[in-house]
């Protein structure tokens, strides 16, 4: 066990991106920052660190064949250590929140049993575990949302929307580059049960849900918006496109779409956050 492996099993950086996400929701729905804002940082890092753990505690056996460089795999966190780390950042995120408010805390908890949830069952159901995974991804705007009450809440759906869109059509392409490990583990997710291609053609029309969601804010941010979120749409289809013809695995990952498509998605959260600001 090394240091190394109890920081890079959380996805710091991932981590760290979902506690940005959950300020800009909160600056999109108040159109302010404040110190409480802070509190939200810490508990939408905190628990996605936990669920990035509990993922990879469960997912030990797919890993060992897609990946064998994580922590757990690799020999550098035991399988004890990760479950009972797990379980210390899961707490501690639901204890900051109850600095918060009761919109807030129920968001936490939800998503909290839902990435256990999926860590251990629901990541092998086709389409639900997908499903799952693009709430949780949009879960972070609805919880820096709700910081601002029920208003506030409800200003965010648009991005809430357009992220669980775009996530879902991530976590598509990545079943279908996964599928010899998933296979292996006795998974049965889309593309094992119904084919790489319907899988890829789901994610392309998953892409362009995301995009129609994309252009609400347009209704109170203007031209200036659209002008900077239609470049990254373009990339978000471009993703899905170029990836929609694979009918192996090795083909997916050839495409470099879930690379692009997680590129568009953090480039539509800088948009989003200097349109906040400026619009």
């Amino acid at each position: 066990m090394s240091l190394t492996g109890y920081v890079t099993i959380t996805r710091p950086v991932n981590a760290a991106a979902a506690g940005l996400a959950a300020i800009v929701a909160y600056l999109i729905a108040t159109g302010t920052i404040t110190t409480a804002a802070l509190l939200l940082f810490a508990v939408v890092t905190l628990v996605t660190a936990a669920g990035n753990v509990i993922n990879d505690y469960f997912d030990v056996e797919i890993d060992r064949v897609n990946r064998p460089d994580r922590p757990i795999p690799a020999g550098l966190v035991s399988l004890p250590a990760a479950r009972a780390y797990a379980v210390t950042l899961f707490l501690a995120g639901i204890l900051v929140c109850l600095f918060t408010n009761e919109l807030c805390i129920a968001i936490a908890v939800i998503s909290s049993l839902l990435l256990i949830g999926y860590a251990a069952c629901l990541k092998r159901t086709p389409l639900l575990g997908n499903i799952t995974v693009s709430y949780l991804a949009a879960s972070m705007f609805l919880f820096g949302g709700a910081l601002g009450g029920l208003p506030g809440l409800l200003h965010v759906m648009p991005f809430a929307v357009m992220t669980f869109f775009a996530m879902l059509a991530r976590e598509l392409v990545k079943d279908a580059e996964d599928v010899e490990g998933d296979r292996a583990s006795g998974a049965a997710t889309l593309p094992i049960r119904y084919g790489i291609r319907a899988t890829l053609f789901l994610a392309l029309f998953s892409a362009l849900l995301g995009v129609v969601a994309s252009l609400g804010p347009y209704l109170w941010w203007g031209f200036w918006y659209i002008y900077g979120i239609l470049p990254v749409d373009g990339i978000i289809l471009f993703a899905c496109i170029k990836v929609v013809r694979s009918t192996t695995p090795e083909e997916v990952k050839t495409t470099g779409a879930s690379t692009l498509l997680k590129a568009g998605m953090f480039a539509s959260l800088v948009i989003f956050t200097l349109s906040a600001l400026f619009l």
